[in-house]
């Protein structure tokens, strides 16, 4: 299942029923699992790491050198997870000595032409638009939704289940539920549409929102605001929780109210 006009290093680990279309260039130390499709034109790049059953569409490149002036060809990988649809022309760049790896997880839709820079990490069934690009050691937890065109600036983290609206640039942490946009963005209300598509219990909804309006509805500074949710009952909600996890340890500071 190897076309012959592909180039497969002999050293390449390449699991069972994987798919290597024509002009595929496969390097040295690389690991590919089972029921993979990589279609034409292809390259995956020393260090890489694939899982099982991903679809890489034509012009994607895994596992490039990164986009670094620090990195000196220190070993590092690009690990990706399984079952990720991997659009055309997007380029994952492999970790460097800061933490060794950049992750994708899995079930993720990578659209054309978005980068995941060095020492990222991408949690399970994100969606990341169109020429999107994330920044050197980005974190995006599960089940994001970044539209097309976003820049997001190095050490950003963005939560789970957020939607961040098309053409915006980040620069400070997106939390956990909600909706942004604009440049800068801003906090334009939870990500409702979303949470009820994922079976969130009204309870929940009402829970998650009555933190939002805690922290940007009161009048208080982020810390007052931090303080008055873990003195409230739904500090025990584990959606609550994470929220304020998340806003305590930020370290680029979280989008403020419009």
């Amino acid at each position: 299942m190897i076309s012959p006009l592909a180039y497969v290093d002999p050293s390449a680990k390449i699991g069972e029923n994987t798919e290597i279309g024509p002009f595929c260039y496969i390097d040295r130390n690389v690991v590919i699992g089972d029921n993979n499709i990589l279609m034409p034109h292809v390259s995956v790049m020393y260090g890489s790491r694939i899982g099982n059953g991903n679809t890489i569409h034509p012009g994607a490149v895994i596992g490039g050198i990164p986009q670094d002036l620090k990195f000196v060809g220190e070993e590092s990988t690009a690990e990706i997870g399984d079952n990720n649809r991997i659009r055309e022309n997007v380029t994952i760049n492999r970790g460097t000595a800061s933490k060794g790896k950049t992750v994708v997880g899995s079930n993720n839709l990578l659209m054309e032409s978005m980068h995941v820079a060095h020492d990222c990490v991408v949690g399970n069934r994100c969606i990341i638009g169109n020429s999107s690009k994330l920044g050197g050691e980005v974190v995006v937890d599960d089940h994001a939704t970044i539209s097309a065109g976003v820049l997001i600036h190095q050490f950003c983290h963005i939560g789970g289940y957020v939607m961040i609206q098309g053409g915006s640039g980040v620069s400070q942490d997106i939390p956990p539920f909600v909706m942004t946009g604009r440049t800068p963005p801003t906090y334009m209300g939870i990500n409702l549409i979303r949470l009820r598509r994922e079976s969130f219990t009204p309870e929940t909804i009402e829970a998650i929102h009555n933190a939002y309006r805690t922290l940007y509805g009161n009048g208080m500074n982020v810390s007052q605001a931090l303080s008055a949710l873990r003195e409230s009952p739904a500090a025990e909600v584990p959606e609550v929780k994470y929220i304020i996890d998340f806003i305590s340890s930020s370290e680029r500071g979280i989008i403020r109210d419009r």
